[in-house]
């Protein structure tokens, strides 16, 4: 359990509505909408965390998986909202990514930011007979052999994938010079380099960990500023490099533009209670998420920084539009 670092003062959230607020918020069931698909790491997210919420108003809340577009039909579903707090989002990093890829008008300042709740870094891994030994070995080789080396575990634009790049960018090497091998997740690009098809893989560590286990892959470091608690025995890329870097891919609660205050603040009170409810934090630990907290004026901190630096590296790898 940690806050994130480095984070840029923020405004304080002045939310206005036209809509009639009651003292009695909430009065009936309220959705949750979840912008990827149930079974999925941000489903089991949203469901846990709506398990808690329901205890805390004391009204149902529902979970509903608006699939389709990269997660853009969910998060579009958000915006367009009644802000009258019966729907909200459980929103992820993607927000930070549509209107510089150009798949959507969409960005952090269409939400009322309620909470993050949850932020995984991009861990570096490499097949188990790599000949790279730790992490300053694989920055050497493709600083020094560019167009040489491939990398996988995402389809490019990806919260992994711009962690990865981004991470490369500010050690001073272009990301263009890896070689981005898609992937329709982190599965099929860890398999693909168990049987050596390419060098390294970005995805979450738990997403490593049966591989690691069975010694097909080993996990140089986790492209993060500190050591995942549950993960200890793995280097945070900070170690290596002496800098920061807190990006990676995460989820939030949120409502649509305009949610009033008085309803934010009482969402705000229940999630910063599920938050820290033992139920909740030994699901996070158990599945290896990891369990970070930002209130409104830190998650939309977070979330502009994260939009800025994914401009970017998005202009950098040609995928802006």
């Amino acid at each position: 359990m940690r806050t994130l670092p480095r984070l840029l003062c923020a405004s304080l959230l002045v939310a206005t509505s036209t809509v009639a607020v009651g003292d009695d918020y909430p009065s009936k069931p309220i959705t949750l909408i979840v912008p990827w698909s149930a079974g999925g790491g941000t489903d089991a997210v949203g469901r846990q965390f709506a398990a808690g919420l329901q205890e805390e108003l004391g009204q149902p809340v529902n979970v509903v998986n608006r699939t389709g577009g990269s997660g853009v039909v969910g998060h579009m579903a958000m915006k367009m909202a009644r802000p009258d707090g019966y729907t909200l989002g459980l929103g992820t990093a993607e927000i930070a990514t549509y209107r510089h890829i150009g798949t959507a008008d969409l960005s952090y300042e269409d939400f009322t930011p309620i909470a993050l709740l949850n932020l995984d870094y991009a861990a570096f891994t490499v097949n188990a007979e790599s000949p790279w030994q730790n992490l300053d070995d694989a920055l050497s080789d493709l600083a020094a052999s560019p167009n040489e080396y491939t990398v996988s575990g995402s389809a490019p634009g990806a919260a992994y994938h711009l962690s990865f790049a981004g991470f490369l960018d500010q050690q001073g090497i272009d990301p263009n010079t890896v070689n981005l091998v898609p992937s329709e997740g982190a599965a099929p690009g860890l398999q693909e380099l168990a049987a050596g098809g390419v060098d390294i893989v970005f995805s979450s560590l738990p997403e490593t960990e049966s591989m690691r286990e069975s010694d097909r892959v080993r996990t140089l470091a986790v492209l993060s500023s500190e050591r995942e608690e549950a993960f200890p025995d793995i280097p945070a890329a900070g170690e290596v490099t002496g800098d920061d870097w807190s990006h990676g891919s995460w989820r939030g609660l949120v409502g649509p533009e305009g949610l009033p205050e008085d309803i934010s603040e009482r969402l705000l009170s229940a999630a910063e209670t599920v938050w820290n409810s033992e139920d909740f934090q030994s699901f996070m630990e158990g599945r290896g998420f990891g369990a970070v907290w930002e209130g409104p004026e830190g998650f939309e901190a977070f979330m502009a920084e994260q939009d800025a630096n994914n401009a970017s590296i998005i202009d950098k790898l040609g995928l802006a539009q």
